[in-house]
């Protein structure tokens, strides 16, 4: 049966799409309506820093043009989601350009950061795949989307998430560089080396790109060109032989921008980046032993429309979960953690807060911050032990975690600062200065994370089994077996008063 049509409005750097598209009760989504206007938002904030007055009014004329359109299928502008990548997030007037478009059209553009657009793009490209899913959890994967002002990468080993990375190459950037330099392609094909190979060097520890077994490539160019060379594996996937695409590539360099313009049948302002794009994504493809490359026919829209879909699937929700939980753990393990007590303090963690469920006044997303901070609270023993959960807080601040916003890892920071000592967050002037509903989460997480930490305080997992029930004043862990306990009352005694002046239960633990 059909479902409510749902817009999702995409502000590039180098134009404005639109995307109607509507969720059946298979949870499965049918494309009703796209469109694209070209402009050029990348060439102005990656050549000056902001975003032109012309180019300002360009964007209004788009959008309220988008605007009648969408009325015919009976949506507001209240009922679009309007979101802004690259360009916009490094726009030095990017607040100014967000304001005009509200007052100018009524659009609320919300300005997204690299790793949520790899998690939007990761729930894209999963449904598209689907059919395929088995193929990539037994391959060591790589999706890559190159845009116009950066690379969006995704790591998977065995379809466990290990890393993800938003990377400052994209094809507008790589023209604006090299446009003050010169037009040589040989030039531009050297940028791109140096770039990509220095990216391998940084991220040999967490990946050998000789192992990727599967390449997927997200990316508008490349659908172009499996028209020309590729294989329809399915309606919305298409398959390039390597050889095919290297030779196609190689032979591609060669034309100049009126022979792309009819052949691709694109824009003679496109043609510059289409050569740089392509050449980008062989660079890539020559870091690994693949034989093929996946296209698959989605974008970033689709996972918008997808992630904001009541319908969503609750095995992709619990698969997205899994792979948030995963890439932490990789962080953890990168910084050579104790995991075995960063997994018992998650898992105690998790029965403590669903212990408290009807309590909390929290979502699911809050009990997934848990788990990434109780597997992280620990990670600044890195650097020293005396202060380590002020180095975890650095780290965690300047590390990128898979599915988790750049807000989101902020109140991980703070959590896994706070979670050593009796100190209470409330001391701390940085945590007055969050919003009300920032400081409960961080209050309700941290105290709940304490305790846990403090049933472990020995690091040897000796508390295998306990039980929780609640007194009108009190909460007692009652633990099974015959076990000494001194030291873990002795963690509780130090831990436990964020705890009982968050929730007002006194713990006791027998």
């Amino acid at each position: 049966m059909a479902g409510i049509p749902r817009a999702v409005i995409e502000i590039g750097s180098t134009g404005i799409r639109l995307l109607v598209a509507e969720i059946t009760d298979s949870s499965k989504h049918n494309i009703l309506d796209r469109s694209e206007q070209l402009v050029n938002i990348g060439r102005d904030v990656f050549t000056t820093g902001a975003i032109s007055r012309e180019t300002l009014l360009l964007c209004i004329q788009i959008l309220t043009r988008y605007k009648e359109q969408l009325k015919g299928w009976g949506l507001t502008e209240n009922e679009t989601i309007v979101i802004g990548t690259s360009a916009i997030r490094e726009a030095i007037n990017r607040d100014p350009f967000v304001d005009r478009v509200k007052v100018k059209t009524g659009y609320t553009v919300r300005v997204i950061d690299g790793i949520e657009e790899n998690r939007l793009m990761y729930i894209a490209v999963t449904e598209c795949l689907k059919e395929e899913n088995a193929i990539m959890r037994e391959s060591n994967s790589i999706i890559l989307e190159i845009s116009g002002g950066a690379t969006e990468m995704m790591i998977m080993e065995k379809g466990r998430m290990i890393g993800a990375h938003s990377l400052r190459l994209g094809s507008v950037i790589i023209e604006q560089n090299i446009r003050s330099l010169t037009r040589n392609m040989e030039d531009t094909r050297r940028f791109i080396e140096e770039f990509i190979h220095n990216t391998q060097k940084s991220l040999a520890s967490e990946i050998d790109f000789s192992k990727i077994q599967q390449f997927i490539a997200v990316s508008g160019d490349l659908k172009l060109i499996s028209l020309f060379i590729g294989k329809q594996v399915t309606p919305f996937l298409w398959e390039i032989t390597r050889k095919d695409f290297e030779t196609f590539v190689d032979e591609v360099m060669h034309y100049s921008p009126e022979e792309c313009v009819a052949k691709f049948k694109i824009n003679y302002s496109e043609t510059n980046t289409f050569l740089i794009s392509l050449l980008s994504y062989r660079k890539f493809v020559e870091l690994t032993n693949v034989q093929s490359i996946i296209v698959p026919d989605i974008t970033i829209r689709e996972g918008v429309i997808l992630s904001n879909s009541e319908q969503q699937n609750l095995n992709l929700v619990t698969d997205f979960n899994s792979q948030i939980i995963a890439s932490a753990v990789t962080l953890l393990k990168k910084y050579n953690g104790d995991y075995n007590h960063a997994k018992y303090v998650k898992e105690k963690s998790v029965k403590i807060y669903d212990a408290l469920e009807h309590e909390l006044g929290l979502n699911l997303h809050a009990r997934t911050l848990l788990e990434v901070s109780a597997i992280l609270h620990d990670i600044g023993m890195f650097i020293g032990a005396d202060n380590h959960h002020i180095h975890g807080k650095y780290i965690v601040s300047n590390s990128e975690i898979f599915g988790i916003s750049m807000e989101d890892r902020q109140l991980i920071a703070l959590i896994t600062g706070f979670h050593k000592g009796n100190k209470m967050p409330q001391d701390d002037e940085e945590f007055n200065l969050l919003p009300r509903n920032s400081r409960m989460i961080i209050l309700k997480l941290c105290a709940i994370l304490r305790v846990a930490d403090a049933l472990d305080r020995s690091h040897q997992q000796k508390i295998n089994e306990f039980s929780i029930s609640f007194a009108s004043d009190s909460i007692t862990f009652r633990v099974k077996g015959h076990i000494n306990l001194a030291l873990e009352k002795l963690g509780l005694a130090e831990k436990g008063d964020l705890f009982e002046n968050v929730f007002g239960y006194k713990i006791v633990l027998i």
